[in-house]
């Protein structure tokens, strides 16, 4: 079972995607965990075949617990798969299903029918994506993707203040902010969604996500983790912050940001963010991020101070964009203007680097068409 954030402890395993005998491959999607923050789709990282499962569906395991043997490429002996010690879940069968028709069934795994009924969700109006068009789990999620109010939401709400009371108790966190002038920004934005269909237009969003994740790169100290010292990472793969429906907050990683085109990154965006409220997310999206940043700029905040996501060593935050007076030469200017804050440890950097990243990230949104 992997640790899908500092604040998880268990997680219970919902469905097998694979079963023993199937050869995967790093990348592959092999199961489906519950946690706090919703259902999350397990990744391989070896190539190898399958060879038992160790955990049955609907077990709930802690954080390290292994769920499954994997024998490695080229050593995998020509006899039958070892019998996992405890059954896995069935192969999809056809079954009767709750409809108007008597004759009418639908196809459905163990673990998709016993969610579909604690949700009261009907199976006959869901579009199944496993073997055969079966409904799985993760069809039952997609159907619904708000939250629905009580334990799930509470649970959710209990992860988050765990992780954050052990941010604040364990990290000493320094705080800095710092207002930009949008106007450069703004209008290359017009200028280049003049030029596009809708679907392809760019939102103010990823511009501020792009120029974060450029400056992170540069100055020492932002981007990395600490784990008994600060470990610093190469590649910048950048936490953004999803709002779900229903309530809550999950924080899922877009590899390589600063390494993607406005257009890449625009289309990224919009497929984490509609998967995160889906409840598909791979379990590295939410492992894998170096640093997050956050935005309450669709609810009018004009500014955040963020709490760092441990073992992350910095949150990055943007307001709403703000018309504001501005000091142009000799005269005073309506502007366009955004606050960004910094919330960073300061074990591992410090106020003067701090508004140097600000000052960086500033730079970077005078030129927009160098992003």
């Amino acid at each position: 079972m992997p640790s899908l954030g500092a604040d998880m402890e268990a997680g219970t395993l919902i469905e097998w995607l694979k079963q023993p005998g199937d050869d995967v491959h790093r990348g592959d999607i092999i199961a489906v965990v519950e946690t706090q923050k919703g259902a999350i789709e397990i990744e391989v990282f070896e190539d190898g075949r399958l060879d038992a499962l160790l955990v049955e569906p609907g077990a709930t395991v802690p954080v390290g617990t292994p769920l499954a043997v994997i024998d490695g490429a080229g050593e995998v002996p020509p006899t039958p798969a070892v019998e996992p010690p405890t059954p896995p879940a069935a192969a999809p069968r056809p079954m009767p299903a709750a409809a108007p028709s008597p004759t009418r069934t639908c196809r459905a795994s163990p673990a998709a029918r016993r969610l579909a009924a604690e949700r009261g969700i009907d199976l006959t109006g869901i579009a199944g994506s496993g073997p055969d068009g079966a409904v799985v789990s993760v069809d039952i999620l997609a159907s619904r993707p708000e939250r629905p109010a009580g334990l799930d939401l509470a649970e959710m709400r209990k992860a988050i203040a765990a992780a954050m009371a052990r941010s604040k108790r364990e990290i000493p966190h320094y705080y800095l902010s710092h207002t930009i002038d949008l106007s450069a920004a703004h209008r290359w934005l017009a200028d280049t969604n003049a030029q596009r269909p809708p679907p392809e237009r760019l939102l103010m969003g990823a511009l501020f996500l792009k120029a974060s994740a450029l400056a992170v790169a540069a100055p020492p100290g932002f981007n990395g983790f600490y784990d008994n010292g600060f470990q610093p990472s190469d590649a910048v793969h950048t936490g953004m912050a999803v709002a779900i429906r229903g309530g809550g907050l999950i924080a899922p990683a877009i590899r390589d940001t600063d390494r993607l085109s406005l257009a890449d990154l625009m289309v990224r965006m919009r497929d984490l963010v509609g998967r995160a409220r889906a409840g598909r997310l791979r379990s590295s999206e939410l492992t894998d991020a170096t640093v997050t940043v956050s935005s309450l700029g669709e609810r009018g905040v004009e500014r955040l101070y963020g709490i760092i996501y441990p073992p992350q060593v910095a949150i990055l935050g943007f307001g709403a964009p703000t018309t504001r007076p501005w000091a142009v030469a000799d005269r005073i200017e309506a502007r366009p203007t955004v606050v960004i804050t910094l919330a960073a440890d300061h074990r591992v950097s410090d106020g003067h680097a701090g508004a140097r990243l600000l000052a960086r990230i500033d730079q970077l949104l005078q030129t927009p068409e160098a992003l």
